[in-house]
């Protein structure tokens, strides 16, 4: 079994979308062992997203995840890392296969609705951001 975080960003709150998410989240089989809706202060989306600062996107980036409320999710299942990332899709909903969750309801290539770990250790440090061990429902 594997652990990874998942993230409604703020375009997809603002739009209603949570529902439709967990639906599919709970339908490809990946479980939700923790979950809670948060609102993160510039700083807490510049600290998450760290690992881009000298990308020209990172103030774009951390001004929307700031913008509004997200929801965080903790998923477990097996490979659920590359489970979750194939029902995301590819980052720029252009590119996302049909049926994904970007390809369905992204309106461009940073509001596309979802983020998700790309490896077991940065989905060790998303999870340590957002959840404490007391959080996460044990199976």
């Amino acid at each position: 079994m594997q652990r990874t975080l998942s993230i409604i960003k703020p375009d997809g709150v603002a739009r209603g979308l949570i529902g439709q998410v967990v639906k599919r989240l709970e339908e490809s089989g990946l479980t939700i062992i923790a979950m809670k809706m948060i609102h993160m202060t510039k700083a807490q989306a510049e600290g998450f997203y760290a690992v881009h600062r000298q990308r020209p996107f990172f103030g774009s980036l951390t001004d929307f995840m700031s913008s509004g409320p997200a929801v965080v999710m903790v998923l477990e299942g097996e490979n659920a890392i590359a489970r979750y990332r194939d029902l995301m899709g590819a980052t720029n909903y252009k590119d996302a296969a049909e049926g994904t969750i970007r390809r369905d309801f992204a309106t461009d290539i940073e509001k596309n609705v979802v983020h998700g770990s790309d490896a077991p250790e940065t989905a060790a440090f998303e999870m340590g951001y957002f959840f404490n061990a007391f959080e996460i429902t044990p199976r």
